[in-house]
């Protein structure tokens, strides 16, 4: 069942709508756990629009299986999704910078307030983003070290590749996941893929991971595929490249790839002299979880990023 969950009148007699699909039990008992999916709180980010179908179109093929609350919520900013714009249009916002709103703040602050308010409750949220057009994210699960106890046993549920924990520090108090969780409503964010783009392999395996934990939670209890244990970040170096030089970066790896430190991790090329300006080395051995997609770098630009082991 659709329903609208904000409703804001705009210019020229048109609203921005942010709806919601909740798909229920066959045979509700009225004390049902409830699972939340959110995406599209950034308008270049479109991996997880895929990852709502293929979720939906499972769950409505046996619904005689699902024995909790469901809502997808697809698209938080749909002025920004129609607009291919990371933030909301006119008003130059970052969605994910205002949370958790105000009641009777300006217009986008409310919003996001009665947004807040729709969730809070759900046993769980996940909140799903890509990357933006630059770089490829291999499937991860990014977590406030102030969470991590309660995050980690479902992060490890929910087939990514490994888990970031960041530390408190370095995590916005502004965003839809640190507002859900100071609130209690435990909430997942997944980083995948690339901007402007749909990577459908990530989708499947993010899908199969989401059924996994309903099933852990008891809100599906149809068959699951087996999913992937995941590397936790918390004692594992982290090797960042970032270019020296401008130019065309050419990447000579691949996502999820293992290297050596001193590999080749990639070339930048000046197009005029025909030469190659920098030759990028891995820093550190271990997985590459980022890799720069664009090929226009300049000094300093991310080139990539790569998981080690143990850090001593």
């Amino acid at each position: 069942m659709t329903e609208t969950v904000v409703s804001i009148e705009l210019p020229v007699a048109e609203h921005l709508n942010i709806r919601k699909n909740r798909i229920m039990p066959l045979h509700p008992s009225g004390d049902e756990k409830r699972i939340a999916i959110v995406t599209g709180t950034h308008g270049d980010e479109l991996e997880g629009q895929f990852v709502c179908y293929e979720l939906l179109r499972r769950l409505k093929a046996e619904p005689e299986h699902l024995k909790g609350i469901v809502d997808v919520y697809p698209a938080l900013n749909p002025l920004g999704i129609d607009s291919i714009t990371r933030g909301i249009p006119m008003f130059d916002l970052d969605m994910n910078r205002i949370f958790p709103g105000s009641e009777n703040g300006p217009m986008m602050e409310s919003l996001v307030y009665h947004l807040t308010e729709d969730l809070k409750g759900a046993n769980l949220c996940i909140d799903i983003h890509a990357s933006n057009i630059f770089l490829m994210e291999l499937p991860q699960v990014r977590i406030n070290e102030t969470t991590a106890e309660t995050l980690i046993p479902l992060a490890e549920k929910i087939n990514v590749d490994f888990v970031w924990v960041h530390a408190s520090a370095t995590v916005l108090e502004s965003t839809l996941a640190y507002s859900l969780n100071k609130t209690g409503t435990p909430t997942l964010v997944v980083e995948m893929g690339v901007g402007m783009r749909i990577t459908r392999s990530y989708g499947f395996q993010l899908v199969d991971g989401i059924l996994n934990v309903m099933k852990s939670m008891g809100v599906w209890e149809g068959n699951v595929r087996s999913v992937r244990t995941p590397v936790i970040s918390t004692d594992h170096a982290v090797g960042y490249l970032n270019a020296g030089s401008a130019g065309i970066y050419i990447p000579h790896v691949k996502i999820g790839d293992q290297v050596q430190a001193g590999d080749l991790f990639g070339e930048i090329l000046d197009p005029l002299t025909g030469d190659v300006v920098e030759a990028v080395e891995a820093p550190i051995s271990g997985m590459v979880f980022t890799r720069r997609e664009y090929p226009v770098v300049y000094s300093g630009s991310l080139l990539g990023r790569i998981l080690g082991g143990k850090e001593q």
